[in-house]
């Protein structure tokens, strides 16, 4: 009896708690489920993205073949070496992106390139039109053909024939004349102000004369042959037969600069001869030829040839080497150019013209 008793006997430690307690009872299972269900899922995510294991004959990316974060050209590879960049922004033409090279075993520097240079630039060939023939005299060999303020004076050369002259233009005439010693071989001349300078060829000294009186005022020398002669107004331009022009100072006559004379092709440009100075260029009979040059004074450049074959005098075919084209004169106001030839019978003034 007292054990029935004690069986339905309410205890107080299971008393059935009241409403408040029960339901935050309640809500902790529920917090626990959910905490559990959210670490479950956490785990199922990581283990889908984590690397599987590589199949024997699964190749792997190579290094730096993904794009550099910036999207610029990928990182090579360290000690790599790049036999050219990549494309820029770091794809190729068709928009994939470039797959890093290999290292060289043995990397090497690459060799070092020569500098471009320019193409070569020939000269402008040009030819001529006859304007005027003039007389001449068959007598002059000459060497020298100067024109000043109206007045055409000419250089003959030859030992014992040498001479500086002023001629009439029209009728080929000698107004006026004084004879070299007959040691000189009288050559190139020019006009500068008040005097004609005159070279020889292998004396090794030249003259200044009068321009009215032909008086002589003085003698200089050099050491070199003596050619040709002109003037840009400011200095005297000497050739000797080589490829390089000289400067003179012409007050005090002494050498101040040398001019090395090239073709397109670096070429030397040997045989220069008589000289005149013509609308900023140089221009330059080259012997033994029927070729005026035209020579950039400030490069050394052979600008241009004008190829003088065609003139009645140049084509005679049974002319001594000797005799061959020599002589050029500018009249600047009158933008005339003249040329003769060694013993030619006649002067000409031409245009150049476009070949």
């Amino acid at each position: 009896m007292k054990i029935s008793m004690w069986l339905h006997k309410p205890s107080s430690k299971r008393r059935r708690p009241d409403g408040d307690a029960w339901l935050r009872g309640r809500l902790e299972v529920v917090l626990k489920r959910g905490f559990l269900l959210l670490l479950l899922l956490a785990g199922m995510v990581g283990a889908a993205t984590m690397p599987r294991p590589m199949d024997a004959d699964a190749v792997s990316p190579a290094p730096g073949a993904a794009d550099s974060p910036g999207g610029g050209a990928p990182l090579p590879s360290p000690g790599s070496y790049e036999a050219a960049p990549p494309p820029a922004g770091g794809a190729s033409a068709s928009g994939a992106a470039p797959t890093a090279q290999a290292a060289p075993t043995a990397p090497t520097a690459p060799t070092a390139q020569a500098a471009p240079t320019s193409s070569p630039a020939p000269p402008v060939e040009y030819r001529y039109r006859v304007v005027r023939a003039y007389p001449h005299d068959p007598g002059a060999f000459t060497q020298g053909l100067a024109w000043a303020e109206g007045r055409l004076y000419e250089g003959t050369g030859r030992e014992g024939a040498s001479s500086l002259r002023r001629v009439e233009l029209t009728t080929g005439r000698v107004l006026q004349e004084r004879r070299l010693d007959r040691r000189h071989f009288g050559e190139g001349i020019t006009v500068w102000k008040d005097r004609i300078i005159q070279l020889t060829w292998r004396s090794r000294q030249g003259f200044i004369y009068d321009r009215d009186s032909f008086r002589l005022r003085g003698v200089f020398h050099y050491d070199h042959e003596g050619w040709g002669i002109a003037h840009d107004g400011r200095r005297l331009i000497v050739s000797d037969g080589g490829p390089v022009l000289r400067f003179y100072d012409p007050e005090t006559l002494r050498e101040t600069g040398r001019l090395p004379v090239r073709d397109g092709y670096g070429n030397a440009v040997d045989g220069i001869n008589e000289l005149e100075y013509v609308r900023g260029m140089i221009y330059a009979n080259l012997w033994p030829t029927d070729i005026i040059a035209i020579i950039d004074p400030q490069t050394g450049l052979l600008r241009g040839r004008i190829d003088l074959s065609g003139l009645p005098d140049a084509a005679v075919a049974t002319r001594h080497r000797a005799e061959v084209l020599n002589g050029i004169a500018y009249d600047a106001a009158g933008d005339r150019l003249f040329v003769t030839g060694k013993h030619w019978p006649r002067l000409y003034e031409i245009r150049i013209i476009g070949k």
